[in-house]
């Protein structure tokens, strides 16, 4: 039970890898801030800030549902005094909120390049920036950036500029906090997939059910999270972490359960 009564702050934690990790510390006795915009159900996505909570809860954990959109700072400020008001600090960050558009230059609309880096680059920095005083005072403070390590290999550049440009900025952020926070003892790491993870948005925006069926469950992901998080704040810092690699790290190599469809051919994720 490590993270009993810690105080987790995950932002798109309604659904898919958010609600994972969620569940997973909740699975510990940790309270969330379930913090996403979703109030009413999207049939195509699934999940609400209240079907989250009520999920946690079950799981073991104590769920605080707050509704905010983390591209208006009043909303970030307003998020994080409930979590405070409600259990008396936040001891780790889990910047999970993304916003996705897999489109070549000339496709992309001004519309979805901005709210990608409203999201992504800006509401990430945000939101971290106003939990930093609260992470100061925990005694074993992280914060985990769920994106990719940087490649400049022309490849992931080239077909979708746009959205590289914001994923690679939560890396960077994840790196030069781990070193500007090192002096308060805060962790900031960063995690991303080695394979597509079922989520809505591979099967919305990828590739549909025929990509789901190639990839992994999010318990991957969450678990891999649960590692990162465990270790001691000051000797785990700085990294762009791989979920395999991290569960290997731990003698966990049999991924087999974490498979979609047991036995099937996965598919490697954007950027690895």
């Amino acid at each position: 039970m490590f993270f009993k009564n810690k105080t987790v702050f995950i932002t798109g934690a309604s659904r898919g890898i958010g609600k994972a990790i969620a569940l997973k510390l909740a699975g510990d006795g940790a309270n969330i801030i379930v913090v996403a915009k979703s109030i009413e159900e999207n049939p195509k996505l699934g999940g609400t800030i209240f079907s989250a909570a009520e999920e946690i809860e079950k799981a073991g954990g104590k769920a605080l549902p707050v509704q905010c959109d983390i591209r208006f700072e009043e909303q970030i400020k307003e998020a994080v005094d409930k979590a405070i008001e409600t259990f008396g600090g936040i001891d780790i960050l889990i910047n999970n909120a993304s916003a996705i558009a897999i489109t070549p230059t000339e496709q992309t609309e001004p519309k979805r390049f901005d709210l990608m880096h409203d999201i992504n680059v800006r509401g990430t920095f945000f939101v971290t920036k106003a939990c930093i005083p609260h992470l100061k005072k925990s005694s074993n403070p992280h914060i985990l950036n769920l994106s990719p390590p940087v490649n400049l290999d022309p490849k992931w550049l080239s077909i979708h500029v746009a959205y590289t440009m914001t994923k690679y900025n939560m890396s960077m952020m994840a790196i030069g906090w781990a070193e500007e926070f090192k002096q308060n003892k805060i962790a900031s790491n960063a995690l991303w997939p080695k394979t597509t993870i079922d989520t809505a948005a591979v099967r919305n925006i990828l590739g549909g059910e025929i990509l789901a069926r190639m990839s992994r469950t999010t318990d991957i992901l969450a678990d891999a999270a649960y590692f990162i998080l465990s270790k001691n704040s000051t000797e785990c810092t700085g990294n762009c972490f791989i979920d395999e690699d991290v569960l290997a790290n731990e003698g966990i190599t049999d991924l087999s359960k974490y498979s979609v469809v047991p036995g099937a051919k996965l598919y490697t994720d954007l950027f690895v």
